[in-house]
């Protein structure tokens, strides 16, 4: 059996790719799986290191604004089409799956015209435009929040599944992983990202939050700053000192976030869909600062329904800073048992079984070819 996954931009759509890719190995280990991707994109980085090769094609979104840039984004809309089309008679998929971003629009579009089945899946609440616009070519549409269904045409409501979100489901024990990282039995851990590209505010509230605590009470830190900004922030670190500080820990991007996440005792971080699907996974108290930037304040949406179950503390971008920032993070690290709280009342959002419900609609599909 071979299958094509397609999904890039950023690692919330490559990293539930390479989930159910991961699945559908483990329960067909001779299955040929290869992804097709942007070169800029996060999946340029994550697919090799997940141990699939990757094709790529050149395709760039459309701005909401009148650009010049959207006349190269219409023309490759056309011709990324035709490069997928090349892959896809090269590589004889049985089935395509498309995970979202911009990348999955040709891919699955050209194998639709070609009679190949399409599975796509959507992580957020609010569907994304790609998603939407995929979904009269797809078999199966998976979707991860009930909520979703009313925004997609009633003509594709019988292609609809709730599936919830893939992650990594890999079980760590905290106590193991934390004597791995070298962090002491009671030393508090603090996790914080931007996400997978990065967030400028939240790298700055996070820098703060490192002055204001993190360094003053000696408490590990680890902070992922993102892609874009790397360069910026790591100059920043070196210049405030945090290099020289034992307790701290800089870094680009998180490869083995499963075992960091596992590790902490709080995480601060923007709320993607695939983010808060781990968190509850791992049971963990979480701060978000979802991102203003996407469509339908979605985000902000998904974290609010944790919030409201007092499963994790919300702050919007505008209204929170490094100091009120310090200020929560201290306050949970010196009343633990609003942790515990937190903790399970995370665990109750958990799907991990998402994966598997996804590889098996994927592998039906193939069969059906």
């Amino acid at each position: 059996m071979r299958i094509l996954f397609c999904g890039g931009g950023t690692g919330g759509h490559v990293n539930p790719a390479i989930s159910i890719a991961n699945t559908i190995l483990q329960k067909h280990p001779d299955t040929q799986i290869a992804f097709v991707g942007t070169r800029h994109g996060i999946e340029s980085s994550l697919v090799p290191k997940g141990g699939y090769p990757i094709h790529f094609v050149k395709v760039r979104g459309f701005k909401r604004k009148i650009s010049l840039s959207n006349i190269d984004a219409a023309v490759k809309a056309v011709t990324s089409v035709w490069a997928a089309k090349k892959i896809i008679k090269e590589f004889q998929p049985d089935v395509v799956v498309g995970t979202g971003g911009y990348v999955s629009w040709p891919t699955v579009k050209a194998a639709a015209k070609m009679g190949i089945p399409c599975v796509i899946h959507e992580q957020n609440a609010y569907p994304g435009v790609t998603t939407k616009m995929l979904s009269k070519y797809a078999a199966k549409i998976c979707l991860s929040f009930e909520e979703s269904k009313k925004y997609f045409d009633e003509r594709v409501r019988d292609k609809l599944v709730l599936t919830g979100n893939p992650i990594n489901v890999t079980f760590y024990d905290y106590n193991d992983v934390r004597r791995e990282f070298g962090i002491a039995d009671g030393e508090p851990y603090i996790l914080s990202a931007g996400g997978s590209m990065g967030a400028d505010k939240v790298n700055e509230y996070c820098f703060d939050l490192m002055e204001r605590l993190s360094i003053p009470r000696n408490i590990r830190h680890t902070h992922a700053v993102g892609r874009v900004g790397w360069e910026k922030y790591k100059a920043i670190a070196h210049e405030k000192g945090f290099d020289k500080k034992s307790n701290l820990e800089i870094l680009e991007y998180i490869y083995d976030m499963p075992k960091r996440q596992t590790a902490a005792d709080i995480v601060i971080s923007r709320a993607g869909a695939i983010t808060l699907a781990e968190l509850a996974f791992r049971g963990k108290a979480a701060i978000f600062i979802p991102s203003p930037n996407v469509a339908e304040d979605h985000q902000y949406k998904n974290a609010k329904v944790l919030a409201d179950a007092g499963a994790a503390i919300v702050f919007r971008e505008s209204e929170v800073n490094g100091r009120l920032l310090a200020e929560t993070v201290q306050r949970l690290l010196d009343h633990p048992e609003e942790i515990r709280k937190m903790q399970d009342a995370v665990k109750k959002f958990a799907k991990p079984e998402a994966a598997a419900v996804i590889a098996d609609i994927v592998l039906k599909a193939a069969k059906r070819k």
